[in-house]
């Protein structure tokens, strides 16, 4: 396995994992983990097929418990906050979700305002200001009467990252975002989550293009087999080696023309003319 290669995660950091042990039941997924999830940052984790990505996202939004070691959520075991509370603070968009059985596009980015509600306080402008605003960025204001049901892969998929946004959290979490996306809506949702980091948010992704992370990251966390073997910025730590052994995939890097990040470029198989 490769060495662990580290940066000195600064001092800010709301969201941390130390000495984690991850899993299903008796099925052990991640062993001894420790990260600290840098405040303003865009993280993206990367890993082949089965690494633990997904599991690592779920136990940073509280949806797992680790079976050893702490998530901390401002010094503070997370699990000890009540859920809704959680929910004020982190916003996750799930790999897969299902909305309720007719159900309008409105209504479901609506109910990304449910932790901000009380019996104190109720429905106001602002969470009208919200999912509005939620839904113009992700490119879904026209389809708000349309019944989710009814929408494509890629359309249900933005009222998804609609509902997340509505949330307003200072922390979103995104498990494979694009998923279901043609290249074009990649970029322009990709473009979003840049410049709501660049407004102040903190972002955790989960990303299978290795050239988007690579593009979009200001922070990656590189998994393989259920361990962190690589944290750094893109051009600190993606290099032919890295990329060898943990994808299997003999490749080149050179810098990306147009953001001038690192571009990770297959070898393959030389064609015969």
């Amino acid at each position: 396995m490769t060495a662990m290669l580290t940066q000195t995660a600064p001092a800010a950091s709301r969201l941390k994992g130390e000495n984690l042990q991850l899993g299903y039941g008796q099925r052990i997924i991640c062993e001894q983990l420790d990260l600290q999830i840098s405040d303003g940052a865009f993280t993206v984790i990367i890993g082949p097929n089965g690494c633990g990505k997904s599991t690592l996202l779920r136990s940073l939004a509280r949806l797992i418990k680790p079976s050893t070691g702490q998530i901390s959520l401002d010094g503070k075991d997370i699990h000890c906050y009540p859920a809704k509370f959680v929910a004020t603070q982190l916003g996750l968009l799930p790999q897969s979700s299902t909305a309720p059985e007719g159900i309008c596009v409105a209504d479901l980015v609506a109910r990304g305002r449910y932790p901000h509600q009380s019996l104190l306080r109720q429905w106001s402008r602002s969470d009208e200001d919200a999912v509005a605003s939620a839904m113009q960025a992700t490119g879904i204001t026209e389809l708000a009467g349309q019944n989710v049901d009814a929408l494509s892969g890629g359309q249900r998929q933005r009222v998804w990252v609609a509902m997340a946004l509505a949330q307003q959290t200072s922390i979103l979490l995104l498990d494979e975002p694009t998923t279901y996306l043609d290249i074009a809506h990649q970029i322009e949702l990709l473009e979003l989550f840049r410049t709501l980091n660049e407004q102040g948010r903190t972002l955790v992704a989960v990303l299978h293009d290795l050239n988007h992370a690579c593009r979009y990251a200001s922070q990656l966390i590189v998994m393989k087999e259920g361990q962190i073997v690589a944290t750094g910025t893109p051009r600190q730590i993606m290099t032919p080696e890295l990329v060898e052994n943990v994808f299997g995939l003999p490749c080149l890097i050179i810098d990306d023309p147009v953001s001038h990040t690192p571009m990770i470029i297959p070898r393959g198989r030389p064609h015969l003319r």
